[in-house]
């Protein structure tokens, strides 16, 4: 609470330095702590509602659709047949929401560490939450890092959606994770993480992250989505894959506009997923030797 004033929401975070995002604030619908996190969640002038994690915003109606179609997507359209798919977090419900569209998935595990964000999003969130009704799905209250040591070779795609690498997140945006991720996934499984960030803000952590995940997986590339209300609008995913043939940036289901319209897209098409993989020339000077 002590982030609003004045009426307005400001996003303050040492991650991103000398910069700040505000929302002007309608009416506040949900404040508490569960276990793992401070939990906001308000109604604002022009975003619709916003769900803000330790002072941090996960999503907002106006712009949400970009990043969960996207990192739902990306990597489902790039695998020939993902049957089984696991979320690891997520607990808005918008990637489970994305993934049990997809017509080739036939059940979904969902990890999902803080228990108390998946029952606020219910109440709070329905649009996103209401992917929690598919009968695809089984849920797990958890640790994914337990999960996945009981569950090897089981996966056609995870998808890891997580808050910023700092506090409960932060493990996930280590080697060890990776190396369970991959445990987890068939022989031609393959994962895409918000495990990398922002190009303009993170340069040096996503440079890391690839770094040790070209050690684990012949197949390894960055993508990303524009989302205005993200710091400086852009986040990035890390996509991994286990089969060497793999090529992210030129999928293997490609949606017709009818398919599209039916499964309710509004950012993701063939031209946008390919075009996710193009990166500008101060970012690809660091990227593109991880990249394949």
């Amino acid at each position: 609470m002590d982030l609003i004033k004045n009426g307005w929401f400001s996003e303050v975070n040492d991650e991103w330095p000398g910069e700040a995002f505000s929302l002007e604030v309608e009416e506040i619908l949900y404040t508490g702590k569960s276990k793992y996190q401070d939990i906001l969640i308000f109604k604002s002038k022009h975003h619709g509602k916003v769900l803000v994690l330790d002072g941090v915003i996960q999503c907002t109606d106006r712009d949400e659709f970009s990043y969960q179609e996207m990192i739902t997507f990306l990597p489902l359209n790039s695998h020939p047949c993902p049957k089984k798919v696991l979320v690891i977090g997520g607990g808005d419900g918008g990637v489970i929401r994305e993934v049990s569209k997809h017509p080739a998935v036939e059940s979904i595990v969902q990890c999902e560490i803080d228990e108390e964000v998946i029952n606020v999003c219910k109440k709070h969130l329905p649009n996103m939450a209401k992917g929690y009704s598919s009968p695809k799905l089984t849920q797990y209250i958890g640790d994914g890092f337990e999960y996945m040591r009981q569950h090897e070779n089981e996966f056609d795609v995870v998808i890891t959606d997580s808050s910023d690498p700092v506090g409960p997140a932060e493990p996930l945006f280590k080697e060890p994770y990776y190396e369970l991720l991959k445990k987890a996934l068939k022989p031609d499984g393959l994962l895409c993480s918000q495990g990398s960030e922002c190009m303009w803000l993170d340069l040096p952590l996503i440079k890391s992250v690839l770094e040790f995940s070209r050690r684990l997986f012949p197949v390894v590339s960055y993508g990303y989505t524009t989302i205005p209300t993200y710091p400086s609008g852009q986040i990035g995913f890390i996509l991994c894959s286990k089969n060497r043939f793999t090529r992210f940036d030129n999928p293997v289901t490609v949606f017709t506009d009818e398919e599209l319209e039916k499964m309710e897209l509004r950012y993701y098409n063939v031209d946008v997923h390919k075009t996710a993989f193009t990166l500008p020339q101060f970012a690809k000077k660091v990227i593109f030797y991880f990249s394949c």
